[in-house]
């Protein structure tokens, strides 16, 4: 054995004895070294009979859907460690392979941002076995067991459930994007529970281009850019008041790696941070978390009581849509901004409507729509108090690509050596 392949099972072997050490302080198991452990972040709502159901709930189901381990196992290019880790152990030490990967791509031939799995080399012991939008433009005699999905395959939620029946010895679905939206379906529940297929996407690739977009609407309101624009053409030299984001409160609705990369933005602003999330407890122990609270409605109308701006990055679920409704715009502070870069169908376009054009909101920025393109005919573009962007504050110029890299790079090497993958997703809740 070489002394770098050593170097490199000591790396490893020493990570795992460090995130065992990290996973019995933090788990919310192991109540006797919580106290020790958590920051104070405040824990709202019955917290402890969730966290006590959660405990007896997680014996029973695999450990990669288990949602008190997603602080270890959910990715972001700019916090996580050991980038590009196993690929490199591949690369110094193919005897740590255990199972080949043989890759299926659903997806358009001619999908730019697949260039990476399509003509580049692959990592030693994978294949890429075929390229194609449904069942029949795949040979029938392949074993691939990844399937890598792109938002490029029309009707994927019609073609996935079909493709993963006509080839059972698929084991792991990964798609390039944060949101598994367009390829929910019940069939597609059904299949992969029982085939027993583990479901990753592509989560922390787009988070902090949207943070940034998020505090920029922030400031577009606060230093009241419409106004600044309006006298720059009119060649207007007249003085105005702007505000501070400093000490404002900033309501995250989904509090996932999109809200806490906003979050963590908004904390170097000098913002207070509330968040909404389905499970309340895992954010107990997050520096850049003030409060959080349960998802209920009741909670709902708390944060936008007290918040100066709210930021939605809800994904689009079965339970989400239409979650944001006018009972929470009803109960939003006065004078706060609305802004929506997660999902459209999460809110209630009507009542947001409605609440812009009688004052209750001081304007909204807003990236996602109920109904995408926005018609024309929508009210939203003829209102003065609204920034509208066209789906695209996460679109830089190599997000998708970056987004097939971390397949390539990231993920595919854990599945070679055995490794849970990173990013994992649970088709019943859609997140």
């Amino acid at each position: 054995m070489t002394m770098t392949t050593t170097m490199i099972r000591s790396f490893v072997n020493n990570t795992t004895i460090c995130r065992r050490v990290v996973s019995s302080c933090s788990s919310p198991a192991r109540g006797g070294v919580q106290a020790a452990c958590f920051h104070s972040t405040r824990w709202t709502l019955n917290d402890q009979q969730e966290q006590q159901a959660r405990e007896k709930e997680v014996t029973s189901i695999p450990a990669w859907r288990d949602p008190a381990m997603r602080q270890y196992m959910f990715w972001n290019r700019e916090d996580s460690t050991d980038q590009g880790k196993y690929s490199y152990l591949l690369e110094m030490s193919p005897e740590s392979m255990i199972q080949e990967a043989r890759i299926m791509s659903l997806s358009e031939q001619n999908d730019e941002t697949n260039k990476a799995l399509d003509e580049e080399p692959l990592p030693p012991g994978s294949s890429l076995l075929g390229i194609g939008k449904s069942v029949q433009d795949f040979d029938s005699s392949l074993k691939p067991n990844v399937l890598f999905v792109s938002p490029s395959c029309p009707h994927a939620a019609v073609v996935l459930p079909e493709v993963l029946e006509a080839f059972p010895s698929i084991k792991w679905v990964h798609c390039r994007s944060a949101g598994i939206d367009f390829v929910e379906s019940d069939r597609l529940i059904e299949v992969t529970e029982a085939q027993n297929i583990r479901v990753t996407n592509a989560k922390g690739q787009f988070s902090s281009s949207l943070a940034e977009y998020a505090l920029f609407a922030c400031s577009y309101f606060a230093k009241d850019l419409p106004r600044m624009m309006r006298q720059q053409k009119e060649r207007k030299w007249e003085k105005y008041n702007v505000e501070e984001l400093r000490g404002k409160t900033l309501g995250i609705v989904g509090y996932g790696d999109i809200g806490r990369s906003c979050a963590k933005l908004g904390t170097q602003y000098g913002m207070r941070i509330v968040a909404l999330r389905r499970h309340p407890y895992l954010s107990r122990d997050d520096p850049f978390c003030n409060k959080v609270y349960d998802r209920s409605a009741e909670s709902m109308q708390k944060l936008f009581s007290e918040s100066d701006y709210i930021v939605c990055s809800a994904p689009s679920t079965v339970e989400t849509r239409g979650m944001v409704n006018a009972a929470a715009f009803e109960s939003v502070k006065n004078n706060a901004v609305f802004i929506n870069l997660g999902r459209g169908p999460v809110v209630d376009e009507n009542a947001l409507i409605k609440a812009l054009k009688e004052g209750n909101l001081k304007g909204a920025a807003l990236d996602v729509f109920a109904q995408e393109p926005l018609p024309e005919s929508n009210e939203l573009w003829d209102l003065d108090n609204v920034l509208i962007s066209p789906h695209n504050m996460d679109q830089t110029s190599t997000f998708m690509h970056e987004a097939t890299e971390f397949f390539l790079r990231e993920n595919l090497p854990r599945f070679m050596c055995g490794k849970d993958l990173l990013n994992p997703v649970d088709p019943r809740l859609g997140y």
